[in-house]
This record gives C-alpha cells, structure tokens and sequence, in this order.
C-alpha cells in the first residue's frame, strides 16, 4: 500500500471555489462534485474568504504607498 499525500490548492483555485460557493447558484453538494473537494473545506475557504475580503483592498492601498515612498527617495 502506498501513502496517499495531502492535495495541496493555490491560493486562485480557493478563490474561485469559494466565489462559486458565495453566489449560491450551486449547493455545496453540487460544488463539491464538481471540484471533487468535500463539502466541509468550501465552507471553510467561504467563510475564510467573507472573513478576509476588505484585505484586499488594504493591502492595494498599503502597496500603492510603499510605492510612492520609493519613487520619492528615487527623485531625491
């Protein structure tokens, strides 16, 4: 017998399966056929996902500054 390894999911693929699963077209059932991952983890990345999705948009202007601050000490 052989060991079965944990799948490992990028970080895009948990994003597109809990978009699918925040737009509640598809049960949970039907979303985990279809991406062949149990039921509990979709609702985990969804949750996680709700949780952390004004991060987004944090960080965006986080990076936007760092990135000003550099140009400036370039131009000095």
């Amino acid at each position: 017998m052989t060991k079965q390894s944990r799948r490992k999911f990028s970080a895009s693929f948990k994003a597109k399966v809990a978009l699918e699963a925040i737009k509640n077209q598809k049960t949970l059932a039907e979303l985990s056929k279809e991406f062949e991952i149990n039921a509990v983890i979709i609702s985990k990345w969804k949750s996680e996902f709700l949780e952390n999705m004004a991060m987004v948009f944090d960080r965006d202007c986080a990076a936007k500054k760092e990135d000003q601050v550099d140009v400036e000490k370039l131009y000095a």
